[in-house]
């Protein structure tokens, strides 16, 4: 496991990108945006950042290891966070959104962290080594908005500026970390590379369900949870300070049930933690759509909400591992999260609008749907489906 905690490490670091620009993006964009509707645009982009290289990053590892990719895209990380911080200083928002677009390029490098992790343990300690790499996101969760809020007026530069400034730094770091983790590079006897297609690896039952489980989970969470900042700070009046601790407790409760998630996976098993997340997620849209709009209901809300993402989208992780072959692994992880965090983007891209033109309380009620078509798919999905491929 000792590998496992250097990636837990290098991931702490390395998530610092998206926890800052989850905390901050929405309230930089509402002064430097032309439009209040495109507030959350660098936000939404950095998510599209994410999808848009899910697949490539799978293949790029598949082709020179996973180590090299690693590194060099953390590197293209730090450069891209001192481009955000140019572009806060000088109010720069078409930079602002560029920049915040490979940060999120990044992220999809990070994802694959937790598939690293299961790589390096046997078969049966896989659900443990993917919760303690996310338990490096608990700490840039903790860590993140705390070092964002305390750089932001560093240098005398804009305010936020210097948040952007310490997180490049902090992606330097990422790097030098995870030049220390021996993870094997590709073999010249390696089995040839996999040339299945996406609806080849939809046939198996096991797989569909975790790709929609995940996919589900990123959605709900990235709408309402991007919205969350302009309903707070915007329509009602609440002071950056509060909505920032809103969003820590919302990423605590998406990361710290981490620390629990072996046993429950061993307890419930990925199907049970896809059924406990989304009920999580429904009590969510109770608190938030009926019960109002104080600090604590967004608070209750927020935190719950993370909860229902760690247990849907770590039960969905552990289920999409036993459904594919180690020869089809990069495409089957790089085609899940394309489908993933392209949900994931396309949910943040209509957050901005949607808070704008539907409200907070529409907003929660329209990711209803959505969750009941998972349940669905749970109760219909055999459980037998999947193959244990990887056992």
């Amino acid at each position: 496991m000792r590998q496992v905690w250097i990636l837990t490490l290098a991931q702490g670091l390395a998530a610092c990108g998206t926890i800052i620009l989850v905390s901050f993006a929405g309230i930089i964009g509402t002064h430097i945006a032309p439009s209040p509707a495109l507030a959350t645009l660098p936000l939404s982009l950095s998510v599209l950042g994410v999808a848009s290289m899910s697949l490539p990053a799978a293949l790029l590892m598949q082709r020179i290891g996973r180590k090299p990719a690693f590194v060099v895209s953390a590197l293209i990380a730090s450069l891209a966070a001192l481009g955000c911080a140019r572009a806060i200083d000088t109010s720069n928002f078409a930079l602002l959104c560029a920049t915040a677009f490979f940060i999120g390029g990044n992220m999809a490098f990070v994802q694959q962290y937790r598939f690293a992790a299961m790589e390096l343990v046997p078969a049966n300690e896989a659900g443990r080594a993917a919760s303690t790499v996310m338990i490096g996101t608990l700490g840039a969760a903790m860590l993140g908005p705390t070092v964002g809020e305390f750089a932001k007026d560093l240098g005398g530069w804009t305010e936020y500026t210097g948040s952007f400034v310490v997180l490049s730094g902090l992606c330097v770091l990422a790097a030098l970390v995870l030049s220390r983790i021996p993870l094997a590079r590709p073999s010249g006897r390696a089995e040839p590379p996999s040339t299945k297609r996406f609806r080849d690896f939809l046939r198996t039952p096991g797989y569909r369900l975790a790709v929609f489980a995940g996919l589900s989970s990123y959605a709900v969470m990235s709408f309402i949870m991007t919205a969350t900042p302009l309903s707070m700070h915007v329509h009602d009046g609440f002071s950056g300070s509060e909505t920032t601790v809103v969003i820590t407790a919302h990423l605590l409760g998406m990361y710290l049930p981490s620390l629990a998630t072996p046993w429950l996976v061993a307890k419930l098993g990925p199907r049970g933690m896809i059924a406990a997340g989304l009920l999580a997620n429904v009590l969510c849209i109770g608190i938030a759509a009926w019960v109002g709009h104080e600090f604590m209901h967004y608070f209750v809300a927020l935190l719950i909400l993370g909860v229902g993402w760690n247990l849907m989208f770590v039960g969905a992780t552990v289920l999409l591992a036993a459904n594919y072959a180690p020869a089809d692994r990069f495409r089957a992880q790089g085609y899940n999260d394309l489908s993933v965090f392209g949900s994931q983007a396309l949910a943040s891209l209509l957050a901005g609008t949607a808070i704008e033109t539907l409200g907070w309380q529409t907003l929660n009620l329209i990711a209803l749907p959505l969750l009941a078509l998972v349940a669905w798919s749970l109760w219909r999905t055999p459980v037998d489906a999947a193959p244990q491929a990887n056992a």
